[in-house]
């Protein structure tokens, strides 16, 4: 309950705090390229239940016809805006919409497309058994995960069979200690971590 409490105030605010921030995205986005504004994909939250998740488009539109869900290294697909925004994580913000609905947690595993989950083992699929986050501790272990596909010689294979469930096996690690100021002092890692340019 306290973690629900947190999470929607704290969303909510950061919402009406930020909604300069998301306007001048979105105006940026759209200037870019002339596209949508937003992404909206299909991901797999607690208990496998799908849920559509909120994010600026950092790609071209018709991306998931041009290519895997990975996005590996130097992805062609990426805009120049959607390069800054990948960056400096700026694309994820609006996920707060998420966490107001009750979809997603401040902090929690990422969710996954079901494709991801529906080929991984039965040990990494315990992760459904929490709301799903923007932020997670695996992020500040693999920061820069699309380099790591792009050095991988099958990055797909590399993601599912390596990649996932070691992010897997530090959320669970985290989840079974967390609490919120641990949440708390996570989110603050995390934002100290991103690059300022």
């Amino acid at each position: 309950m306290h973690k629900r409490c947190f999470d929607l105030i704290t969303a909510s605010v950061a919402l009406l705090l930020l909604s300069p921030v998301l306007v001048a995205v979105a105006l940026a986005i759209k200037l870019d390229d002339g596209g949508p504004v937003f992404f909206r994909q299909v991901r797999v939250g607690r208990r496998g239940r799908p849920f559509r998740i909120w994010k600026f488009r950092t790609m071209v539109a018709d991306a998931e016809l041009r290519g895997a869900h990975l996005t590996v290294g130097a992805d062609p697909r990426v805009t120049r805006i959607g390069r800054w925004l990948r960056r400096s994580k700026l694309d994820e913000i609006v996920q707060f919409i998420n966490v107001v609905a009750g979809e997603m947690s401040l902090v929690g595993p990422r969710p996954e497309v079901p494709r991801y989950v529906d080929l991984s083992d039965p040990e990494t699929r315990k992760i459904l058994e929490f709301t799903p986050g923007i932020f997670h501790a695996a992020w500040l272990r693999f920061p820069n995960e699309s380099d790591l596909l792009a050095a991988a010689e099958d990055p797909e294979s590399y993601y599912l069979r390596q990649l996932l469930p070691a992010k897997c096996r530090i959320n669970l690690e985290y989840a079974a200690r967390a609490n919120l100021v641990r949440d708390i002092m996570l989110i603050l890692r995390t934002i100290c971590a991103l690059p300022s340019h």
